[in-house]
């Protein structure tokens, strides 16, 4: 058994804040990571293409998700998955703070995710 006490903040681009729950950064697992994160209005991440799966839910606010074949807006209450290896950006371009969670398989690792903006 493994508790955890308190996430671990990761850096990111902006004034994104990330807290891992677990994953690489906070329990060492690569296979899983488990992140809670907020947006500021008007927060957009570099475009990336990452080498993970990951599946975002959102508990408050919206985001919306750009992609090669265009963008979906994903607002609180809803999820949305992205695939291994493609093109996707996260923004919030609304006017109030974006919260979600996400879950990396295997876990997210900034090099893995291969931002390019």
């Amino acid at each position: 058994m493994q508790k955890i006490t308190a996430p671990v903040s990761i850096p990111a681009p902006g004034s994104k804040v990330i807290e891992e729950y677990v994953g690489r950064a906070s329990t060492g697992w690569e296979h899983l990571s488990i992140a809670h994160m907020i947006a500021p209005p008007g927060w957009t991440e570099p475009v990336q293409r990452p080498d993970f799966f990951e599946i975002t839910i959102v508990v408050r606010g919206s985001l919306v998700v750009e992609h090669d074949a265009g963008h979906e807006t994903v607002p609180a209450g809803q999820a949305i998955v992205t695939e291994k290896g493609e093109r996707i950006r996260y923004g919030n371009p609304s006017e109030e703070f974006a919260e979600y969670w996400s879950i990396c398989l295997p876990a997210f690792d900034a090099d893995a995710a291969h931002r390019s903006e």
